[in-house]
């Protein structure tokens, strides 16, 4: 994009409030920091402004004004990523969808709702449990989070062993493409083979293609009585032998795991270790508990796998609010490390590869980081790891960023020999994008680049993100 002097700025921007109201384009240093960077933290950001639509007419008036002033736009939902892809450090002006946060319409014979974009997760789920219905898309950040930006990286989560990801659970869209125009795709249905599904083009596209705008989605009923179980667990083999078996009798909900270190850095937090044993590993599983048979069961399946040495502890929730406190050992970790800078890697294989890939990858990671803290965690009941390394205090950042990566080309290419992708959940972005061909081959991201070009010819939407 064209770099602009402040007079042309001004101009600029006078002309964007001449369709959006002046105190919802912000150019101010707090907003420019906020709105213009993820949870990454790996990028200094630099936006040219912050702009707030309050419509859908406002956000085609904002995109056919870019087209026509070659200004790059990123969009921006809750920016929780991790992948760099609501980012704006080269002078973007920012799309924040938050004004735009209504629920819109309920039907309860479909269940289903729609909303705008801009809706925070948690506000969808209270709203569908409000009417005695469940939205299962769930992970930490649905506090802050938004349906939008959860669509455009089809986030994934902690229940996607059963439910599976958003991309499951959209049976509708609105977006802005980058051209301008307003595409009502799929309209609710659930049947519909009048041509292509320009729907799913949308999720999952990062925000390069267009703005997502509204979205009609797809409720389900509650769990009935979930029960929690945390598991000691003393390898990774162990971890996949107790999945094998607790899918196959149990009605599943969640299989998340994570390590000793990283329960460590939770409990520096306030909470409390689930039983007195340190192991090396711990298996958290949420299953369906609506009478005393499951509950019988379940501890008849806890102790063949005690008796197997697959496990040496476990608790088992005896209230709702006990298993709120068991759940918090998992999703408590991101925010825990925070503060430490973490590397995220966010892999993905198949479910049957994942000792295979893990027994590799561990390897690795011992021998290349010797003298860097390296947590795991992760669904691994739908083949999704999250690899943390946490950056020593007195190591610069670019320093510390720099190593890491010239050890996921390492990784990467493990990951390719096992058939899995480097981005589970979190996207490309800016931060997987120079890893991009251990997923997808040239041929391939050459139709990706030809889809884009279609919905945005002028390339102003994120651009940089996912390729070049």
């Amino acid at each position: 994009m064209t770099t602009h002097t402040a007079r042309e700025t001004d101009l600029l921007l006078d002309g964007i409030r001449a369709f959006i109201e002046a105190a919802h384009v912000r150019t101010d240093p707090d907003s420019c920091l906020n709105y213009g960077r993820d949870w990454t933290r790996l990028y200094a950001p630099n936006p040219l402004a912050i702009v707030l639509p309050g419509t859908i007419e406002q956000v085609q008036q904002l995109v056919r004004y870019a087209n026509e002033h070659r200004l790059a736009l990123v969009p921006s939902g809750g920016r929780t990523g991790l992948s760099g892809a609501a980012v704006a450090c080269r002078g973007e002006v920012v799309v924040s969808l938050e004004r735009m946060n209504r629920i819109l319409d309920f039907d309860p014979v479909d269940r289903s709702l729609t909303c705008q974009a801009g809706t925070i997760t948690e506000t969808l789920q209270n709203f569908a449990r409000e009417q005695g219905l469940y939205y299962p898309v769930d992970f930490a950040s649905r506090g802050s989070s938004q349906i939008g930006g959860n669509i455009a990286t089809n986030a994934g989560g902690i229940k996607v062993i059963r439910y599976g990801v958003t991309r499951d659970w959209v049976t509708g869209l609105k977006v802005v493409t980058g051209r301008g125009d307003l595409l009502d795709l799929n309209r609710g249905l659930i049947k519909n083979t009048s041509g292509y599904d320009l729907r799913h083009l949308f999720i999952s596209s990062e925000g390069t293609l267009g703005i997502i705008v509204e979205a009609t989605l797809k409720l389900t009923r509650p769990l009935r009585e979930p029960s929690v179980m945390v598991l000691g667990v003393p390898d990774l083999d162990s971890i996949m032998a107790i999945y094998g078996l607790l899918h196959d009798k149990l009605e599943l909900s969640a299989f998340e795991f994570f390590s000793e270190l990283a329960l460590r850095h939770v409990l520096q937090k306030g909470l409390h270790r689930p039983f007195e044993e340190e192991t090396p590993y711990y298996v958290l599983t949420e299953f369906e508990n609506p009478d005393e048979r499951h509950t019988e069961e379940a501890l008849a399946l806890f102790e063949h796998c005690m008796e197997q040495g697959w496990l040496s502890d476990g608790v088992i929730s005896q209230s709702e609010t006990q298993a709120k406190e068991l759940w918090r050992l998992r999703e408590d970790i991101s925010e825990s490390i925070s503060e430490h800078q973490p590397y995220k890697n966010d892999i993905a294989v198949r479910i049957s590869r994942v000792p295979a890939l893990l027994t590799e990858v561990d390897a690795l990671l011992t021998r290349e980081y010797p003298d860097f803290e390296v947590l795991w965690y992760g669904h691994i009941g739908d083949g999704n790891v999250h690899i943390n390394i946490l950056k020593p205090k007195d190591l610069e950042s670019a320093v510390f960023a720099k190593k890491c990566g010239a050890v996921s080309e390492h990784l990467f290419a493990i990951l390719q020999r096992h058939g899995g992708s480097i981005s589970a959940e979190h996207g490309v972005g800016l931060t997987k994008k120079p890893y991009l061909h251990y997923t997808r081959d040239e041929t391939e991201v050459g139709y990706l680049r030809a889809i884009k070009q279609a919905f945005d010819p002028n390339g102003i939407m994120n651009p940089g993100k996912i390729f070049d």
